[in-house]
């Protein structure tokens, strides 16, 4: 199992840049970053990164982890605006971007910078269609797509990644429309959720693969979890009442957990930074103690 690190976009950028060269220089695999312009509550006047800016600095400054959106949210950018911008991160970086996609969910940043926000389903076909356009924008030296939603003439993208192919991340865990795009197009699947949760949406996977004859095997699974270092139990609870899954629990209890991921067939657990401190120590501290305590205890394989 790969493990990554997801710093929290509300941070500023040199403590993002600083968490990212300490994973780096501490063995973890990978770093994400999410898409978004504004904070989904109440109080919309935070700061928030933007995330392929802030992508593109770290391919340059960040030489060794893969790098990526978690994910990208297809309806703030045209696909073929993507394909290209995504194809130089990869190159700026040497071949290691992750390009992860979702169909795009935050309502209130899309009505406050006049961004269409369709129906669920609206979204979805144009994830759908957004896949056929990268997909073959990044394989062959003309695209001419017409879709409903977008539309392509004999279009180029020149210079190509340095992958072939870059790895597609579809992420969300709906079981009816976005596993079956997984199915189709991705490379990775991503999705928050439990072990319990993994196991069982991989099986719907699984179900949409067999259902097109695709190998679900070459479709590799990623997580994540808020981490709780704590022999607490009731401290666990409360985060858990935040409504967004936990792994928590002692190192004993968290290296359990983990083992449970693979089980379910998860090739890589991302740990969120929104909650591992509130200043830049402590949540290096955290991933440390994560780092030695769990991640050296168990199997990478």
């Amino acid at each position: 199992m790969k493990f990554a690190v997801w710093p929290s976009m509300n941070d500023p950028w040199h403590e993002t840049l600083a968490i990212a060269r300490h994973a780096e220089a501490t063995g973890w695999d990978g770093i994400y970053y999410a898409d978004h312009f504004m904070p989904n509550s109440a109080d919309v006047s935070g700061p928030v990164g933007e995330c392929w800016t802030t992508l593109a600095a770290l391919a340059a400054a960040v030489p060794r982890v893969r790098i990526g959106p978690l994910v990208s949210g297809n309806t703030y950018r045209h696909p073929a605006v993507l394909a290209k911008m995504a194809a130089t991160v990869d190159i700026v970086s040497g071949g290691r971007l992750v390009l992860g996609l979702g169909a795009g969910w935050q309502e209130n940043e899309h009505r406050a910078y006049g961004i269409e926000f369709s129906t669920l389903r609206g979204r979805l076909d144009r994830l759908e269609e957004a896949c056929h356009i990268i997909t073959s924008l990044f394989a062959n030296r003309r695209t001419t797509f017409a879709g409903r939603y977008y539309q392509l003439t004999d279009a180029p993208l020149e210079p190509k990644p340095i992958q072939t192919p870059v790895p597609l991340l579809i992420g969300g865990g709906g079981e009816q429309r976005t596993l079956r795009i997984a199915a189709r197009f991705a490379t990775e699947w991503n999705t928050w959720g439990t072990p319990q949760v993994l196991a069982h949406k991989g099986r719907i996977l699984e179900h949409h693969c067999e259902t097109i004859g695709r190998d679900p095997r070459t479709i590799r699974r990623s997580a994540q979890a808020l981490l709780v270092m704590s022999e607490d139990p009731a401290l666990v609870e409360r985060v858990r009442a935040t409504g967004r899954p936990v792994m928590g629990g002692s190192a004993a209890q968290l290296r359990a957990i983990v083992e449970q991921y693979a089980e379910a067939g998860v090739n890589e657990l991302i740990v969120p930074g929104f909650n591992l401190g509130r200043t830049l120590d402590e949540k290096l501290a955290t991933l440390d103690r994560f780092n030695e305590d769990v991640i050296t205890k168990v199997s990478r394989e």
